[in-house]
């Protein structure tokens, strides 16, 4: 993540699917909104993929750019094409198979590689202090790693994108990782995995489904338990509307009020053109719900992107980017009516620099991608709405919705349970203790993905380190100057785990030698 109806974020991921739901109005399934004429899309989330772009041409960190022969499906012995998967890997601070150096392996999620790793500074930051190697391998159908030959062909239907999976990008990390250590005769030095959102859930997963290839993962806002009967569906609105609410009640209560507002003036005759000019559109807007899509795209990415500090994914945002919308939305001028304050206020996403004199929704709205996909399988995350508690219309999770717009989309029926079925997720508490060991699972309560992730410890090795001011893997961004001291804190105890693992390693290693 992470998507990421299709639950929202079109965010895992996110992740989050994820996670979290990102909304896609055209081309996802959507839940079900009686109160109003439109329905906001649910998708599961992107889990802040959609913006999350690295920039190439400023890279940070030295890497090697490889590509590695990955099978199409690794669970059959059909004759398959293959396909190029690309991975980066720096070996600047690995101190070599000799003296065991770890390998941190961070998995890929549902957006370009080189993109992720510019956004997860964390990483390289302790590569020196425990003398490791960096690997960051782009998941399946993502980013270069087309199967195929071209995305064009991945992604032509539903026969050629079923290889696009969890289990199979799990399976491309393990066959990886593991020939590269065959190929440097680094078969014992011990695998450490990394990832956020969607990839933090994969970085689990890995843990648990290879517990002979990895001895750790850090899962960093992971929402492996935003499945079916496992959270209320309502959790990830509740958690967003709080840290609108949070910041003020008359912003939260602005927002509550629009979508009102918006199903009101759209059935005004000339109401759509009104809301076009209002909103300024650069085309003409043809439904409410394609409006009420883009602001919840917007107040989604917000609250996971709320971080103290300003950031950039694909467009800049100030620190603490939610009290900055809901000052524009409170200070706007008097007379100002709903909607202008509503324009005012998501212009602090879509527009900071000031840079936009109109917006494309199609940008947004429309088109396929593999989250679609994995959103349509098995990343089945079912979001919904509490009027009561959140700032949104009441929302209800309509699988059958949900089904027949994936029908329509991609003539496949979703698989809401396989997901639990293959990784776990009901009675995790109980699941962990029994067979797991070495994740940590690191959430900040204001990032609204962070309901579906672990949030107590399980045992001695499980552990959930949980911020209250945090957003969505903050703690894998990289460190400054502005770092709160509960960032730097988090940072210290991941760390100090981390080498609990290893050292622990090390010392069975010699106590088998001996």
């Amino acid at each position: 993540m992470a998507e990421p109806s299709l639950p929202l974020l079109n965010v895992f991921y996110l992740l989050i699917i994820f996670i979290i739901a990102v909304v896609s109005a055209s081309s996802s399934p959507s839940l079900a909104s009686p109160p109003y004429s439109f329905s906001l899309s649910k998708k599961p989330p992107r889990f802040l993929s959609k913006f999350s772009h690295g920039t190439r041409t400023q890279q940070q960190y030295r890497y090697e750019i490889r590509y590695f022969s990955q099978r199409l499906d690794h669970f059959s012995f059909a004759e398959l094409p293959w396909f190029s998967q690309r991975y980066l890997i720096s070996t600047e601070h690995w101190v070599g198979p000799s003296r065991l150096g770890p390998i941190f392996l961070f998995s890929g999620g549902e957006r370009d590689i080189e993109g992720i790793a510019a956004d997860t500074g964390f990483v390289w930051e302790i590569a020196s202090r425990f003398g490791a190697m960096v690997l960051y391998v782009e998941h399946r159908y993502y980013g270069e790693s087309m199967p195929y030959g071209s995305k064009e062909e991945a992604y032509r239907n539903a026969s050629t994108l079923s290889y696009l999976t969890a289990e199979q990008a799990l399976g491309d990390f393990a066959v990886l990782v593991t020939e590269l250590k065959r190929n440097l005769s680094a078969e014992a030095c011990p695998v450490v995995t990394f990832g956020g959102s969607y990839g933090g859930m994969l970085a689990a997963w890995m843990r648990l489904k290879y517990p002979h290839i990895a001895i750790g993962a850090l899962a960093s806002s992971a929402p492996v338990l935003l499945f079916e009967d496992i959270v209320p569906p309502e959790t990830f609105y509740n958690i967003l509307s709080y840290a609108f609410r949070r910041e003020s009640v008359s912003c939260f209560n602005t927002i509550k009020e629009s979508w009102a507002v918006i199903t009101s003036e759209g059935l005004k005759e000339g109401g759509l053109q009104n809301l076009t000019k209002t909103f300024h559109l650069c085309g003409e807007l043809k439904s409410t719900t394609d409006l009420a899509n883009w602001l919840d795209n917007a107040y989604s990415y917000l609250g996971m992107a709320n971080y103290p500090y300003p950031s950039e994914f694909g467009m800049p945002l100030p620190g603490h980017p939610i009290r900055e919308v809901c000052r524009k939305i409170d200070g706007s001028p008097n007379g100002s009516s709903t909607l202008e304050r509503i324009f005012n206020g998501v212009s602090i996403f879509y527009n900071y620099t000031g840079d936009s004199s109109c917006f494309e929704l199609g940008d947004n709205l429309e088109g396929m991608d593999g989250w679609d996909w994995q959103a349509c399988t098995e990343m089945v995350t079912p979001l919904a709405s509490d009027p009561d508690k959140s700032m949104y219309p009441a929302i209800s999770y309509n699988y059958s919705s949900y089904q027949e717009k994936c029908w329509k989309n991609f003539r496949v029926i979703p698989r809401p349970r396989w997901i639990t079925t293959e990784f776990g997720g009901h009675d995790i508490e109980h699941v962990l203790k029994t067979f797991g060991s070495n994740i940590i699972f690191s959430n900040g309560l204001l990032d609204p993905l962070s309901g579906g992730s672990v949030l107590k410890n399980i045992s001695q090795t499980i552990v959930a380190l949980v911020t209250k001011e945090g957003a969505h893997h903050i703690d894998l961004r990289a460190s400054t100057q502005e770092d709160p001291d509960w960032l730097v804190e988090q940072r210290a105890s991941e760390i100090k785990l981390i080498e609990g693992w290893l050292n622990d390693y090390y010392s069975q290693r010699e106590v088998k030698a001996g």
